[in-house]
């Protein structure tokens, strides 16, 4: 079973409170949220030791951001994304603005 996760940026997120676990034959699917980049990369890099072997990054993650992650995890597992230049929950501007 492929152990993954899904992790948004949201200002006021709480990667306690707001997460979720998905299970299907397939997949395990851990949802977090998480409020700026710094605590992105602590996440992603806990998810890592955690068991996670992929980390999908919600359109609000900007490049800095997904760079950041990237580096983060050290190569460890892979970092897909998803992509909006601006993002529509983010008043219609890129994370890297925010919290970049």
């Amino acid at each position: 079973m492929l152990k993954a996760a899904f992790m948004f940026v949201a200002p006021e997120a709480n990667p306690r409170e707001h997460r979720a676990i998905i299970r299907t034959p397939m997949v395990e699917l851990h949802v977090v949220g998480v409020k700026n980049y710094d605590e992105a990369c602590e996440v992603a890099k806990k998810l890592v030791e955690d068991g996670i072997a992929a980390i999908e990054l919600c359109g609000g993650f900007g490049h800095i951001g997904v760079a950041r992650v990237v580096e983060a995890v050290g190569g460890k597992v892979p970092v897909g994304v998803v992509r909006f230049d601006v993002h529509p929950g983010l008043e219609g501007k890129s994370g890297d603005s925010i919290f970049g």
